[in-house]
């Protein structure tokens, strides 16, 4: 006695879009395989994508003056001239101008930063943002616990060289999905904890932003550095917020999952921080049953950060705040596979700062990642749409 929404708009439907290659094929191959074999032609995919008047043109404009001056202004016309950039990426001046436009980006968050939330950062710190929808299968929790790890490392050895980093959350929850609040909730636990211990310093703050929106995302993804894209692999059906984040030249740390394939063709493995299981993995890992409990047995780090969530280290002594957090990932199954994931983001969250340490490679990364957006205008989309669903054709004026 339920109306499968799915399968009514299949039916209903001239054209079903996965909106991205992944998600497209585990549409046809998956989730609906049925209904793919029943109406093979229904099934089709275009790629979301963004508008770059506002997320470029308008959001940076220290960075977007810079390249108009140097490629000309055709790019927000046509967003596949930014691959012209990347013949810039040796020119000293031009990958001077290019750190001091995000320089002048983060400042500009910092100053709102410190004014809506009272949290100091400086701006020569790592911008390290995940900001989206709070929800399980993107992975936040997998986030706040590198951020615990990092913490206890920190207080452990306070006098090795660590790369000062910023870690900036927002997002909003549905309004009855309790787990989302207390994910909200254990983050600004973790944040007052760290940012109130002397010990730890600048060397780490936490910031979740609230009240995030449009406006809000102007001003937060310019100023990025590093794109936190960390669902469990086959669960992101696209995402645009990867595509924003690497338009304004923010390295990816990410999964291979949603659109975050089609960037890494377009910009180069090498140019991104890939870990974790994909998506063929992650179904092969639960049908030979996964076991979150052994990885919290083995994995000390880990287990240090999920017993202080578990005791109240994080809630003034407070067992049962996140309990339900600690069970979801080491006792219910661990749906979402964070820690399966855990060990894997570690290691690709050291090459992130081992890659910042060095600002010429780092710059030449996200020259590269900006240069490579031009399959992600959302005028290549409508276009695709145009011609290949709505079988129209665009008017001609003047």
């Amino acid at each position: 006695r339920r109306v499968r929404m799915a399968h009514l708009a299949i039916v209903a439907s001239q054209k079903v879009n996965g909106v991205s290659k992944l998600h497209s094929q585990l549409m046809e191959r998956e989730f609906f395989n049925d209904f793919a074999r029943m109406f093979p032609e229904r099934f089709t995919n275009v790629t979301n994508g963004i508008t770059p008047r506002r997320w470029l043109a308008q959001a940076s404009r220290p960075l977007s003056s810079l390249i108009d001056s140097s490629i000309g202004t055709n790019w927000r016309k046509d967003l596949f001239e930014l691959s012209k950039l990347r013949e810039f990426k040796e020119d000293a001046e031009f990958v001077a101008a290019f750190r001091a436009a995000k320089r002048r980006n983060k400042i500009r968050l910092a100053q709102r930063l410190l004014h809506h939330t009272g949290v100091a950062v400086h701006p020569d710190a790592l911008f390290d943002m995940q900001v989206k929808r709070i929800h399980e299968y993107k992975r936040q929790l997998l986030n706040v616990l590198h951020v615990i790890v990092r913490y206890n490392q920190i207080r452990a050895h306070p006098d090795e060289d660590w790369v000062p980093r910023v870690a900036i959350f927002a997002g909003k929850a549905a309004s009855a999905y309790k787990m989302a609040k207390t994910i909200i909730r254990l983050i600004g636990d973790v944040a007052q904890t760290i940012n109130g211990d002397p010990v730890v310093g600048d060397r780490l703050k936490v910031v979740f932003v609230p009240n995030y929106g449009v406006s809000l995302a102007e001003t937060m993804i310019p100023a990025a550095d590093l794109s936190e894209q960390i669902s469990m692999a086959g669960t992101e059906a696209s995402g645009t917020g990867n595509m924003k984040l690497a338009l304004n030249g923010a390295l990816t740390i990410g999964t291979m999952d949603g659109a975050n394939i089609e960037i890494c063709d377009a910009v180069g493995r090498e140019n991104m921080f890939i870990f974790g299981l994909n998506a063929s993995e992650v179904g092969e890992l639960r049908a030979s049953g996964y076991r979150p409990r052994q990885i919290y047995e083995e994995n000390e780090a880990l287990r240090h950060a999920l017993d202080q969530i578990r005791t109240g280290y994080f809630s003034n002594g407070d067992s049962h705040r996140f309990s339900d957090i600690f069970h979801t990932l080491v006792d219910w199954g661990d749906h979402y596979m964070v820690l399966a994931d855990f060990a894997a983001f570690a290691r690709a969250q050291e090459a992130v700062d081992a890659r910042f340490r060095n600002p010429r490679a780092w710059t030449a990364s996200a020259i590269e990642n900006v240069a490579g957006m031009g399959q992600f205008s959302s005028d290549r989309t409508i276009a695709e749409y145009a011609r290949d669903i709505w079988r129209v054709k665009p008017v001609q004026t003047g």
